[in-house]
């Protein structure tokens, strides 16, 4: 390979003039920075501080947070998704007490070995808080390299990941090895941005093959594009003057052990008569009884990897309560506080939610 020094050395001036202030910048805390590459996946900077910072305030070390209720860190969770990052968090923490004596793996290999933590967030721990050179390799670093380098290589396959992650251990200082990880890593996020990045005031203006060539917008190459599912999701929040009723989603994905209204799920979407013939329905409410059904949300769109939903949320009165609530819990509305939930849930209770 060419001597490409260059990019270490402009990308590492850069960010020390253009660098953001954040409260994981700038310390060798591997716990803190656990956390904080845990909560940034999926997550931008300007959400996830708020979150970064109530949860450390709450779990401050490893011990904290292992010793923690499993409910407990989901509701500190709360609204940002992706909740399985939150239990592989929680369950970790109590492999480093139990298989760690409660201090942090130091070596790559065990940091890798931790529920939740892959190549990159591994790399990223043992960078930026003991200076390994292991590169990090996430969206914003594929961004910059295929653009400075005009790769045609796409992303989102196994081969073309390795060629970047290797790439990017050529181009590391590895004397400086976290701090150039910081800055590939800050630099996509903040000046080679996804769309419309102003490359006129780019360091790389004059060494840029997808600037020279126009074709920044080409990059990077993708060869799947995710196919995505449609589901729709109609939830009813039954209550009388003081309970609702909730249940708890035990089984596996995303929302596991949070907890929601009744709800009926469909491939495809259902009138209101439609629904009122779903077993479920006609289990929680049986006829001979008056319900008074108020529809309170409508196909709102809700967009997940590989899923995007369409949620109804019904309202019903139930003066006497459900006869047949099996499966749910019926609580105290003052109580509701207390259960985490996701974020479709915590979008009705903040923006809807009326006795």
């Amino acid at each position: 390979m060419e001597n490409f020094s260059f990019v270490s050395r402009k990308l590492i001036e850069w960010y020390e003039a253009n660098k953001r202030l954040l409260p994981w910048r700038d310390l060798f805390d591997p716990y803190k920075i656990w956390v904080s590459e845990i909560i940034l996946q999926q997550t931008r900077v300007a959400q996830g501080l708020e979150y970064y910072n109530r949860f450390i305030e709450r779990f401050p070390d490893v011990k904290t947070l292992a010793d923690a209720d499993e409910q407990e860190v989901l509701k500190y969770w709360q609204g940002l998704g992706y909740y399985s990052r939150a239990r592989n968090l929680h369950f970790a923490a109590k492999t480093v007490m139990d298989k760690h004596q409660g201090v942090f793996p130091k070596s790559y290999e065990e940091v890798l070995k931790l529920k939740g933590i892959g190549d990159y967030t591994a790399a990223a721990i043992v960078s930026f808080s003991w200076n390994m050179p292991y590169p990090v390799v996430d969206g914003n670093v594929f961004r910059f390299l295929s653009r400075l380098f005009a790769i045609a290589e796409p992303i989102d396959t196994g081969k073309g990941k390795k060629y970047f992650t290797a790439l990017t251990g050529e181009l590391m200082d590895t004397s400086r090895a976290g701090l150039f990880n910081q800055a590939l890593m800050e630099f996509g996020a903040l000046q080679c941005i996804p769309a419309s990045p102003d490359c006129t005031v780019c360091p790389f203006d004059a060494n840029c093959l997808a600037y020279a060539d126009r074709s920044v917008s080409r990059y990077p190459v993708k060869q799947n594009k995710t196919k995505t599912k449609d589901l729709y999701l109609y939830y009813f929040h039954i209550h009388d003057s003081d309970h609702l009723y909730i249940k708890e989603r035990n089984e596996k994905g995303i929302w596991q052990n949070l907890f929601e209204f009744p709800l009926i799920e469909s491939d495809v979407p259902l009138t209101f008569e439609q629904l009122s013939r779903k077993p479920q329905f006609r289990e929680w409410f049986q006829e001979g009884s008056a319900y008074d059904f108020k529809q309170i949300v409508e196909k709102r769109k809700h967009v997940l990897s590989h899923r995007v939903l369409y949620v109804d949320f019904y309202k019903v009165y139930v003066e006497k309560g459900l006869k047949n609530r099996s499966g749910l819990t019926k609580i105290s509305t003052k109580e509701l506080n207390k259960y985490p939930v996701h974020r479709l849930m915590q979008y009705y209770l903040e923006e809807k939610f009326e006795i």
